[in-house]
């Protein structure tokens, strides 16, 4: 996915300074689910919570009743895939691949309590403490593991900081600093408007690759990790010092474990291979040959006698460390990312977007081998293989799970169509739907068909310049607004079925579609500051937009697009029910992300990016290139037609060809002797005038001098007559292609 970036532009440069992008996006819970986290409840409640992280950049938490979920809460502020996440206490954390964790209240309803900004690359994965929620570690592909203090993390800033700036030295600042603070200068962290904070985390610094996996103990004493190196290495995390390193795996590091003593470790690895490490012996006491392909989750029974394991073959095992015993206990259609036990269930997370809940038997599980179908897991990583491609493969114990939280289908292809508005896409079960990008929401679905015939069926021979752009990086449609690119264009009214509209009003899309996303957000702002809403529900512009004086040097027959003012059409409408979430930045502070129904009013210019705000509430629009299209019109060859212009021409690149039709038809008519003269004969050529210097008044009156015959006018292009609806753009893309100016011809028809 995009990062919100700027580079900022130099004291006295003229170098055009890139501005920050805004994103939104439409729908969510549609992706790969990345991890998964269990709260248990005391009672009398009763009610545990399940938190799902997925690679839409969400996480919700769903409140569990036997067979029943329901969605509680979402809780989104990455603004990249969540990569992992844990619970310290009350305290949900997550890591993205936005290099940031965030803390939540995880009873909340959702609002992100702090942003820690510390790594320098995607944050891939945490490790918490079950028996003391004050402690959390993060590792990222950085090579950065930090070990956090959670209460010094969340404490209140204790003084007013220079909020232009990100880092800020530590110090005892006023707020008390727990055991695990340390004096280190630089530190990062910022909630989503990038107040700095004056706390930095431990280092554990040693890694010089990617790190992939953490695990600790329950009381916070003991810190492995692994990743790349393909080793796993051993750390004190009350001061961040290395105490060992243990090798054996042959290839990445994806997935950890330690028991409550911090005794024993498990890893699992690409290698296909699960270990079992002696920590106090410093060495691997056995190997388990289980899986076919890499080894990406791990989950325990409480007593460490049994570990679940699932990968990238698609299969959930359960093994008896002791006696080597394994059993297959269910396969899924997609890879499993991530588990997370409950009572006497597993929760399985994978690439799907759906989470699945099975029979785990995890306080009694040799009720499971007693079933029968079991293994003896073997040494060597080939074995499983092996015994695969011997047609010996073993039978799952469950063929479906007993309970599924159903999530949105991901899009997996896309396509803009020419209109410029609408997005064709195709998700996971094949299923092609239309999307209005104006509005964000689905006007067709087209069910399984043929996603490149669908495309060539809608096809429409129309150029509108690219204003936007997308991508379904997070499993939804991401459309992305670059300013001044994104206000390049310009549509009629009357074609987006706009109540009321006259013919030659045009409207900017990018204006109107970033008037719809912050509807909301201009409400609550005028709520705040007593502004009048106009008539038809928007706010009153702050500074009406001056209407742009006319050049009567060029070709100027439709002046819509100069005459339009932010307020007189009503703005593209969102759904409030399942609204977009917008991306973005403003001058201050990393990227953050929130619904549009969220947005309170109160942010600013250290929010937004300014040619937002600058568009929304002062209608005023960038300076923007290649809106015009310079033409020649002339005579067709051979024709008597007169010439009736001189030079070349501009005009709106949207400028349809009935107006180029009536703009002749208006220069020959008023130029024509009125007495009764043949049609053939000569036309004084007149200077180029726009349409509003040609009353209409005068054309009526001067085509009832023609009584007898009424002309009607072709235009032609490479010797083709052109569609009337057709615009400049059209016909210089699909029938002119060539880089020269365009040159239109034209011709006389008599009509009776």
């Amino acid at each position: 996915m995009h990062r919100v970036t700027s580079s900022n532009n130099t004291s006295g440069s003229t170098r055009h300074r890139k501005e920050k992008r805004l994103t939104y996006v439409l729908n969510d819970h549609c992706a790969g689910i990345n991890c998964l986290s269990v709260l248990k409840s005391a009672p009398p409640n009763g009610c545990d919570y399940l938190f799902t992280g997925s690679r839409d950049g969400t996480i919700k938490r769903w409140a569990l009743n036997n067979t029943e979920a329901s969605c509680s809460a979402t809780f989104e502020s990455h603004v990249d895939w969540v990569n992992d996440a844990v619970l310290a206490g009350n305290t949900l954390v997550s890591c993205s691949s936005d290099a940031t964790v965030k803390m939540w209240n995880s009873l909340s309803d959702g609002a992100c309590t702090r942003t820690l900004r510390q790594h320098s690359d995607y944050v891939t994965c945490l490790a918490a403490a079950e028996k003391n929620s004050n402690i959390v570690a993060s590792g990222g592909l950085g090579g950065e593991v930090f070990i956090w203090d959670v209460d010094a993390a969340l404490s209140p800033i204790a003084k007013p900081v220079d909020t232009t700036e990100d880092k800020i030295s530590n110090g005892n600042d006023g707020h008390p600093l727990s055991s695990l603070c340390c004096s280190n200068a630089d530190n990062n962290m910022s909630i989503h408007n990038s107040q700095s904070h004056g706390y930095s985390p431990i280092p554990a610094k040693g890694h010089k690759e990617s790190v992939y996996a953490l695990a600790m103990n329950d009381s916070g004493t003991l810190l492995v990790s692994g990743g790349t190196e393909k080793v796993v290495r051993v750390w004190d995390p009350r001061t961040g010092s290395k105490k060992m390193k243990l090798k054996g795996h042959t290839d990445n590091i994806r997935a950890l474990l330690l028991d409550s003593t911090g005794r024993l470790c498990l890893s699992g690895s690409s290698d296909s291979m699960i270990r079992l490490w002696d920590l106090g012996q410093q060495r691997c006491v056995h190997c388990y040959a289980v899986h076919t392909d890499s080894v990406w989750a791990l989950a325990s029974t409480p007593t460490f006698t049994h570990v679940y394991s699932g990968g990238r073959d698609l299969s959930l095992y359960l093994t008896d460390l002791s006696t080597r015993e394994s059993i297959l206990l269910c396969t899924k259609e997609d890879p499993i990312l991530q588990m997370a036990l409950q009572d006497d269930s597993i929760w399985i997370a994978t690439t799907n977007s759906s989470v699945d809940r099975f029979p785990a038997e995890v306080h009694n599980p040799q009720k499971i081998f007693q079933r029968g179908g079991s293994f003896i897991a073997g040494n060597l990583s080939f074995t499983r293989a092996r015994a695969s491609l011997e047609g010996s493969a073993p039978v799952p114990v469950y063929n479906k799970p007993y309970f599924t939280i159903p999530g949105n289908l991901g899009i997996v292809q896309h396509e803009i169509l020419n209109n410029r508005r609408y997005v064709l896409t195709k998700d996971t079960a094949g299923s092609v739907k239309l999307w209005e990008i104006t509005k964000g929401v689905v006007i067709e679905d087209h069910g399984k068909v043929s996603f490149e015939k669908k495309k060539e069926e809608l096809f429409e021979m129309v150029s509108i310049p690219a204003w936007f752009t997308a991508d379904t990086r997070l499993g939804c449609l991401s459309i992305h607004l670059d300013s001044p690119q994104c206000f390049s264009a310009e549509m009629y009214a009357i074609d987006m079925n706009i109540p009321g509209a006259q013919d030659d009003v045009k409207i900017n899309l990018a204006q109107e579609t970033l008037r719809g996303l912050l509807a909301h957000w201009m409400a609550k702002r005028s709520q705040r500051k007593g502004s009048p809403i106009s008539s038809n529900g928007d706010v009153a512009t702050e500074k009406d937009v001056s209407i742009r004086n006319l050049s009567h040097s060029k070709l100027e027959v439709d002046d819509g697009a100069e005459n339009s003012k932010s307020g007189m059409l009503p703005s593209f409408e969102f759904s409030t029910v399942s609204p977009p979430s917008i991306i973005t930045e403003g001058s201050h502070g990393g990227p953050w992300r929130k619904k549009i129904t969220d947005l309170d009013g109160t942010e600013d210019e250290k929010d937004l990016p300014w040619w937002c705000i600058n568009c929304v509430l002062n209608g005023q629009l960038p300076q923007r290139e290649n809106t015009k299209c310079s033409f020649f019109l002339l005579p067709c060859e051979g024709s008597t037609v007169p010439v009736i212009t001189q030079g070349k021409l501009s005009a709106p690149r949207i400028l349809r060809m009935n107006k180029v039709i009536s703009y002749v038809m208006e220069k020959m008519v008023l130029d024509k002797p009125l007495d009764g003269g043949s049609s053939d004969a000569t036309i004084v050529l007149g200077v180029s005038m726009t349409k509003t210097q040609v009353p209409s008044s005068g054309v009526k009156q001067s085509m009832k001098s023609w009584p007898k015959l009424m002309p009607s006018i072709d235009i032609l292009c490479n010797n083709q007559v052109v569609s009337p609806e057709m615009s400049l753009a059209t016909v210089r893309t699909y029938i002119w292609k060539k880089p020269e100016d365009l040159i239109l011809n034209y011709k006389v028809v008599q009509t009776r």
